[in-house]
């Protein structure tokens, strides 16, 4: 029988090694048990990289499929650097209310340096994993609204960038001790610090690049560019939804206390709620039941919950997610409609969603929750008055204006030196050969030519040269 040297090496996998000398006592056991539970948690995290993979690649061209996969481990292998170099030390470090000054280049041992993260009792390095798949998700965010157009270096840069200069310094206003955090900010798991941060960025970028070439007609009226592979979307999708438990529930920092099992419930309310939410409203609008606008209702409906799932009642949950169902569906139409080529609505769904979603904890917060996590006080509808709500608002407005300033900045200078955007043969070509020489999908080399060559034809003002490749 190996049940029991099993269950015992695994809850033994926390523990010092030192500890393994001796019989584990019932502390060092819980331990051990929140350990093995937070480190579950942030290889789920991670592996949403995967999610955002396949949802980006879906969500756009056969011609850009190879290079908006490629570029999320890019990314990722980035920030991680970067990360362990500056950016966890920038967030949980000690040093003042606007940001932290100490833990630079991590040991994965030594913690004095980020006691913002002291009372969590689990291995450092496990922490610093599970707060790097966090930055993983807002870079991925980020990076949503360059797709199709931007120029590969320009990823290199603005996301080192981002996760040293941009990531840090709201996540440690909240997270870290800063000043949002003394106010008694509620962001449980991150709608403001990890989606707001990202879709803001995705903003700046989108404006700056400009329409994608065939998007806009000459009189403003918008032509759509669907994605290539809709089962790519779905499954991406569904990668992201399995994920943000162990995002939401992760950040509870243990599984012995049960608060885990509570957060995963309202997380998978509002996210069921956001996708009926959303293919209704697109039904009754369009008079077509739109798969991708319920996609976004899913994704709304987490980032939404992110920030309360820990504070609010399951009834809450759902209304949350309705709303936010309902949002990034007329929100999504009315940016793209004012010139604003988000390729994968990532400011609709995150931005606009991130930003009810911490509003909404000023609303619903309980106090018997909000004493049990210590964050804050109740909301509004629970007689907590409009103190939790005004924080909320001051939150998500000085993220607001931070990350938009400082990204408008960063690349308003790469694009007068570097530039941001492809020309317009690399891009009527695709990213896919003209940054990495091979498509995504092989098999259009043999017709590259001919496509390259009905794309050039078309690309004087043609509504029409974005299909010039799947």
């Amino acid at each position: 029988m190996l049940r029991v040297p099993f269950l015992t090496g695994l809850l033994t996998l926390g523990l010092p090694l030192a500890a393994l000398a001796a019989e584990p006592t019932t502390a060092e056991l819980a331990s051990a048990i929140d350990a093995t539970w937070v480190m579950v948690a942030a290889i789920l995290v991670i592996f949403m990289q995967a999610g955002f993979a396949m949802l980006e690649a879906g969500a756009t061209r056969m011609k850009n499929a190879g290079h908006i996969a490629g570029k999320t481990i890019l990314a990722f292998g980035l920030l991680s650097i970067a990360f362990w170099a500056f950016g966890f030390g920038l967030t949980f470090g000690d040093g003042n209310s606007f940001i932290g000054l100490s833990g630079f280049f991590f040991d994965g041992v030594d913690e004095s340096a980020i006691s913002s993260l002291s009372a969590i009792a689990i291995p450092p390095g496990i922490k610093f994993l599970f707060q790097l798949g966090f930055v993983g998700v807002s870079l991925a965010i980020a990076f949503g609204g360059f797709a199709e157009r931007a120029k590969l270096p320009v990823y290199f840069v603005f996301g080192v960038l981002f996760t040293i200069v941009i990531y840090p310094v709201i996540g440690h206003w909240v997270w870290g001790g800063g000043w949002l955090a003394q106010l008694g900010m509620q962001d449980f798991a991150g709608s403001t610090v990890v989606h707001l941060q990202g879709a803001v960025a995705a903003l700046v970028g989108t404006m700056l690049l400009k329409p994608r070439i065939g998007k806009y007609n000459k009189d403003g009226t918008v032509n759509p560019i669907p994605g290539h592979n809709q089962v790519y979307t779905v499954l991406g999708v569904i990668i992201l939804w399995v994920g943000w438990f162990g995002f939401n529930a992760g950040s509870t920092f243990g599984a012995v206390s049960g608060l885990f099992g509570y957060v995963a419930m309202t997380t998978n309310l509002a996210a069921a709620a956001g996708a009926v939410a959303a293919l209704v409203t697109s039904w009754i609008v369009s008079g077509k039941a739109d798969i991708p606008s319920m996609l976004n209702g899913v994704l709304a409906a987490l980032v939404a919950i992110t920030a309360s799932c820990a504070f609010v009642e399951p009834w809450a949950a759902v209304v949350i997610g309705l709303v936010a169902g309902v949002l990034t569906y007329f929100t999504a139409i009315w940016f793209e409609r004012r010139g604003i080529d988000d390729p994968v609505y990532a400011f609709s769904v995150h931005g606009i969603a991130g930003i009810w979603g911490t509003l909404s904890t000023g609303l619903f917060a309980t106090p018997e929750l909000a004493a049990q996590v210590g964050v804050g006080q109740a909301g509004l509808f629970y007689g907590g008055g409009l103190y939790q709500l005004g924080v909320q608002a001051l939150g998500v407005l000085g993220a607001f204006v931070y990350v938009f300033v400082v990204s408008l900045i960063i690349l308003s200078i790469l694009k007068a030196t570097i530039g941001l955007r492809v020309t317009e043969e690399e891009e009527v070509m695709g990213l896919d050969m003209s940054e990495h020489g091979l498509y995504g999908y092989p098999e259009l080399l043999a017709t590259e030519g001919k496509l390259t060559n009905s794309g050039a034809k078309q690309k004087e003002g043609s509504a029409h040269v974005s299909h010039s490749l799947p």
